[in-house]
């Protein structure tokens, strides 16, 4: 049996490489209780086994998409901005939040990069799933079905993964559609196949590979999830769907765009919110909205408390107690009077310092994600906006404009009737239902439009002009010095 310490050693080394990342998680998977450890072999052999893997896969993806990430599109878009320093010697400042100095103003260093954890943290959840599709066929105590759904959300899991890392660290899709730039690793091998060094796959690539484990987990998705809890906090054959759409959109790919958020919006019984139950569907506590396909929901503990949430990013509790994230001027000024989301937003005065004295400054936080929030990582509203945008590529002109209208009729503001920059008036809506929701910087990349950040930019980079080596960030140093087939990013 392979003790503790080495299976520490060997995969800290391992990770280096990106390969193969230390197994564990918040279900701490090689314990099982004090004093007693077990090998993945023995751990893995069991049913009961296997699902405290699963379990504590999704505890890590949660906490991996609460993150940096979490508010990393919205940041560099323009969408949100810092609210003033509570107390302390910077009172009333505003500052950029510690941890993310250098990608707010576009320069992260590879030697020492904002997103390094994300980065590690992300090739460890792929490697869990690898493991656990390795052992999950020769269980003897699952059944065939039990099984199946398994591989089927590990398949998922696996996809979303590594779609989340093309967005951060590839260049979108060029617009000749090519794809031949460089993607990302792709990992479908574990622990036990032995040190490699892996070279990145090319973006067209790395997209097949993401569809092939859609298309997988799809083929082995049953009624419903093997685990307890809720089930929109796991995912299933409806929000890989979902998912698959999200990535053809990516991949520049119209068509199958078009017909798997179509699908999604006939087939899977989840509608739009109505005008009526909009905002206080947001503002409730715990539960996520009507139209969630699949949120990341907060871990808990024996009692019921929370570990985390959005609202640390996002929250306001009193004019002493407040998080760093509030909305933009950039992001306001897009809302028309009438349009009913702009009361998802707390308008709030703050003392701030300006000229060596404090101003009462208004700073308007999101509702969407005060109290106990989980990370709503796909909704119906962002089905339509895929459809409306694959139909617009389409030569669609009247079914694009038809989504988006769902969306803004149900929001009270006017309907688009003119067809002049459809492109702009889709983007903008994206912008204003999606805000927060981790969207924004990905959508400019994927349009290759320019960054332009106004309100509370307090960076020397406030712009960002396409193309730009600086929509993706950097490969983290220590894994490009142990592996000399994989390739840095322009300019780091």
């Amino acid at each position: 049996m392979m003790n503790n310490f080495k299976i520490a050693y060997y995969t800290r080394f391992i990770s280096a490489l990106t390969l193969f990342f230390l197994l564990q998680s918040c279900t701490d998977f090689l314990e099982q209780e004090p004093g007693s450890q077990t090998s993945i072999t023995e751990q893995l052999a069991t049913k009961k086994g296997v699902l405290s893997a699963l379990n504590g896969v999704y505890e890590a993806l949660e906490e991996d998409v609460r993150g940096g990430y979490t508010v990393y599109a919205d940041v560099q878009g323009g969408n949100l901005k810092f609210s003033p320093t509570i107390s302390g010697s910077s009172k009333g400042l505003i500052t950029v939040p510690i941890g993310i100095e250098n990608i707010y103003s576009f320069q992260d260093q590879a030697d020492d990069s904002n997103f390094g954890s994300f980065y590690d943290d992300s090739y460890d959840i792929i490697n869990q799933t690898n493991l656990i599709l390795e052992y999950v066929d020769a269980l003897s105590d699952a059944s065939e079905t039990e099984k199946k759904q398994i591989k089927a959300e590990a398949y998922a899991i696996r996809a979303y993964t590594h779609y989340l890392l093309t967005l951060v660290y590839s260049q979108a899709i060029d617009k000749d559609a090519s794809g031949s730039q460089l993607g990302i690793v792709y990992n479908k091998i574990t622990l036990k196949s032995g040190l490699v060094y892996p070279k990145r796959e090319t973006l067209t690539d790395s997209y097949s590979f993401i569809i092939e484990d859609i298309k997988a987990a799809l083929d082995n998705f049953s009624s419903g999830s093997v685990l307890t809890g809720p089930s929109y906090s796991y995912f299933n054959s409806t929000n890989s769907k979902a998912l698959l759409a999200r990535v053809y959109l990516s991949k520049n790919d119209w068509q199958n765009a078009f017909d798997a958020a179509n699908d999604v919006i006939l087939n899977s019984g989840v509608e739009l919110m109505s005008s009526a139950n909009y905002i206080a569907q947001w503002e409730k506590t715990d539960l996520p909205i009507s139209e969630t396909l699949l949120e990341f929901s907060v871990p808990r503990d024996s009692g019921g408390s929370v570990g985390g949430s959005l609202s640390s990013y996002f929250g306001y509790f009193s004019s002493t107690n407040y998080n760093k994230y509030v909305a933009s001027q950039d992001l306001l000024q897009l809302f028309e009077t009438a349009d009913i989301r702009k009361q998802l937003f707390l308008e709030k005065a703050l003392p701030t310092l300006k000229d060596g004295e404090f101003v009462n400054v208004n700073y308007y936080f999101t509702k969407k994600f005060q109290d106990n929030a989980g990370y709503s990582a796909f909704r119906i509203s962002e089905l339509y906006l895929i459809r409306a945008e694959a139909s617009m590529e389409l030569g669609k002109t009247e079914a694009a404009i038809a989504d988006i209208n769902s969306i803004r009729t149900r929001a009270n503001a006017s309907l688009l009737k003119s067809t002049d920059d459809l492109e702009g008036a889709l983007l903008n809506e994206r912008r204003k239902e999606l805000c927060f929701e981790g969207h924004l910087f990905f959508d400019l990349a994927r349009r290759h439009k320019n960054v332009s950040r106004n309100d509370g930019c307090i960076s020397l980079n406030c712009s960002l002009t396409a193309p730009s080596p600086k929509f993706v960030l950097p490969i983290p140093e220590k894994n490009i010095n142990l592996n000399s087939n994989l390739k840095q990013n322009e300019s780091y």
